[in-house]
């Protein structure tokens, strides 16, 4: 079933059904709202029609297939992966680099640097060169156990996708409001720092005028400045930690050149306003992170910037069993970054959130590199206990990546004697 919420969808929709019925699929037609919420009673109550597919889902065949991962496709076609498919769920190539228009990435893979506008179009180029296929505003709704996957897309409709290899790439997602639990009024205004950037950087809208930013993290600081020089007030940047959990050269190129006040051992407490958010309450707190009452200070504003961690995105991990690591929040993984499960690799972000988008290259690399070796028959399970060492973490570390190192064989530097 493919949705329309409007009236270009709709217009989709009719598309969809001519090209479904000159290419043979029966019993396709289009239904009314009526109809569709006796069919899905929770459908949302915006939507106008549905194309009915009974037949399922279209199926395509790859050897090797990842969601957001431009750097491990190039990998992976490098080290004779065949066919291979990009599964984007934005609208274009790039994923979050495409908002990212400061510059400072690509120092280490490139020796530039560059904007992450300028990171992804290197990454893009070589993608087109190499007739890597991708599918852009694509939804993943399911992925099997048996490499199997299930996507919509508004021109494709719905399509079954089988692999031989299969490597996450999905990113993290940004902590909200509701995951830290600030108490007060729910009024408009508050956002996560990754979506202003977004609204600024890419649709041109602005988020406010008088903005306070909770977290010191870098999109967090980058964001800081950003706002500064489109024509805001920053009012302060308030940290709960003793020390700034950015990058030093965040802190000193996005606050301290901007003379923006940071707010160390600080929180907020409540959230104030009607409609719009008008003011926000912090205050000081213990080495326990407790509010030390008294301490208490308020700051008018009209809009409040989440920057409070980021999580790794692994719903479709742990649907199908793959083992996660609570200390990264990621799958466990080898040293080709390939997890608990035989022939599904994971990558980036989605592994363990990086500080540079360097770091995450070099293990969309490693892992193109093995999901290549796997669909190419080079990998084997490693049941031999003399064959893997798992790491574990010693006082004062609180995560190890990768977790398991194998003696694969066709590695160039040997690991075991």
């Amino acid at each position: 079933m493919v949705v329309a919420l409007n009236d270009e969808e709709v217009l989709i929709l009719n598309t969809l059904l001519e090209q479904g019925l000159t290419n043979g699929v029966k019993n396709l037609r289009i239904i009314g709202i009526e109809e569709l919420i006796k069919l899905e009673p929770n459908i949302c109550r915006d939507a106008k029609s549905a194309l009915i597919v009974p037949s399922a889902g279209i199926v395509d065949v790859h050897r090797f297939v990842i969601a957001l991962a431009e750097f491990a496709a190039i990998s992976a076609k490098e080290n004779g992966a065949g066919k291979v498919l990009i599964i984007d769920r934005d609208f274009y190539l790039g994923g979050i680099l495409q908002q990212c228009i400061h510059p400072g990435f690509g120092l280490k893979k490139f020796g530039l640097e560059l904007t992450g506008p300028e990171y992804a179009h290197r990454l893009i180029k070589k993608i087109l060169y190499m007739e890597i296929d991708y599918i852009v505003d694509a939804f993943v709704l399911e992925i099997t156990k048996n490499k199997e996957i299930f996507l919509i897309n508004s021109k494709i409709g719905v399509r079954k996708i089988i692999s031989k290899a299969i490597i996450f790439a999905m990113g993290c997602r940004e902590r909200t409001r509701g995951s830290i639990k600030i108490p007060g009024d729910r009024p408009a205004g508050i956002f996560t720092a990754g979506t202003a950037q977004r609204l600024i950087n890419v649709d041109g809208l602005m988020v406010g005028k008088k903005i306070v930013i909770l977290g010191s993290g870098d999109i967090g600081l980058i964001m800081a400045r950003r706002c500064t020089i489109e024509g805001a007030k920053v009012e302060a940047v308030v940290e709960i930690l003793p020390y700034p959990s950015g990058l030093n050269r965040n802190v000193q190129q996005c606050l301290v050149d901007f003379e923006i006040p940071l707010f160390l051992k600080h929180t907020v407490i409540n959230i104030k306003g009607n409609k719009r958010i008008n003011k926000i309450i912090f205050s000081e707190v213990d080495q326990n992170r407790k509010v030390i009452n008294g301490t208490e200070k308020e700051i008018e504003c009209d809009t409040l910037l989440l920057s409070v961690g980021l999580i790794p995105e692994n719903e479709l991990t742990k649907k199908i069993e793959i083992e996660i690591d609570n200390s990264t929040g990621g799958p466990f993984v080898d040293n080709l970054f390939q997890t608990s499960r035989e022939g599904f690799f994971a990558c980036g972000n989605v592994v363990q959130v990086y500080d540079l988008v360097d770091y995450v290259s070099e293990d969309s690399d490693l892992a193109g590199k093995g999901a290549a070796f796997y669909v190419n028959g080079k990998m084997k399970s490693y049941n031999n206990p003399n064959k893997k060492v798992f790491i574990k973490k010693g006082k004062g570390i609180k995560s190890i990546v990768p977790q398991v190192i194998k003696d694969y064989p066709f590695l160039d530097k040997k690991i075991f004697p």
